[in-house]
């Protein structure tokens, strides 16, 4: 990385409890046991806030995680491919994900992934304890986001969304990827029980986070914890568009 090249500053914002922007330019590498030949970021977690975890992972030529990753009987977990192009494997049975290819599994479910460029592959990949339904059992899933069409979004014709998990009341979370063409916005404010984890994939944009406008970019993550205020303009020449999860299906405990 070597000797700075200018004054010591960042984007970042982080508030515990509340949310957080985190630039890509302020990672600092995780050591995770059972991954090798690759560079981890955590970005959500519990200390965070979350009731998740989220990481951002370069996979270097050779990288894998041999051991295997999640696999209790209580911890789901989910990747999204980002670039480039790796194996995954669950309940014995293997995939091939490219670029927007994703791999969901449900507690008991082992995940093992292996880079397959001669070059890195990068990931965000999340890991949160289940919330069982009885009678009810999630199952692995795996697709590409790029063979799913878009929907509109709350019947406006520029927001668009995908959902990348069933909507079965066995799931009590899934994965979004919402995109906003330049100058669309979020309709309203919103406010919600739920929490997001959120990876930007394309664009620029002001998010509002807890009514604070804050400008975003591609490869930005942003934690936004339940009841914050959110919503988001984007600007510039391209989709904003992100990758994020939500908690869904399930009565509050009390």
């Amino acid at each position: 990385m070597g000797y700075p090249k200018d004054l010591l500053s960042s984007r970042s914002i982080i508030k515990p409890g509340q949310y957080a922007l985190i630039a890509p330019e302020g990672l600092v590498n995780n050591v995770i046991p059972g991954f090798e030949n690759c560079r981890i970021s955590i970005l959500g977690s519990p200390k965070l806030g979350a009731s998740f975890v989220d990481y951002i992972i370069t996979m270097h030529e050779g990288g894998k995680n041999s051991q295997g990753y999640c696999g209790e009987e209580d911890v789901q977990c989910f990747v999204y491919v980002i670039s480039g192009k790796v194996k995954a494997k669950a309940d014995d049975k293997e995939y091939i994900l490219e670029e927007s290819g994703y791999l969901y599994c449900p507690p008991g479910v082992t995940m093992y992934l292996e880079n397959m460029e001669s070059g890195d592959s990068r990931l965000f990949l999340y890991k949160q304890k289940h919330n069982p339904l009885e009678g009810q059992k999630p199952w692995v899933v795996s697709g590409h986001a790029n063979a799913i069409e878009y929907m509109d979004y709350d019947d406006m014709h520029n927001v668009h969304l995908k959902d990348l998990l069933p909507l079965d009341h066995a799931f009590d979370m899934n994965f979004h990827i919402l995109s906003f063409d330049p100058a669309a916005s979020h309709p309203f404010v919103e406010t919600h029980y739920q929490g997001h984890g959120a990876y930007l994939l394309s664009g620029e944009g002001m998010y509002n986070l807890d009514n604070e406008w804050i400008p975003v970019k591609k490869d930005d993550y942003i934690f936004m914890a339940p009841y914050v205020h959110q919503a988001a303009y984007a600007v510039g020449r391209e989709p904003l568009t992100y990758v994020y999860s939500k908690d869904c299906n399930r009565d509050p405990e009390l």
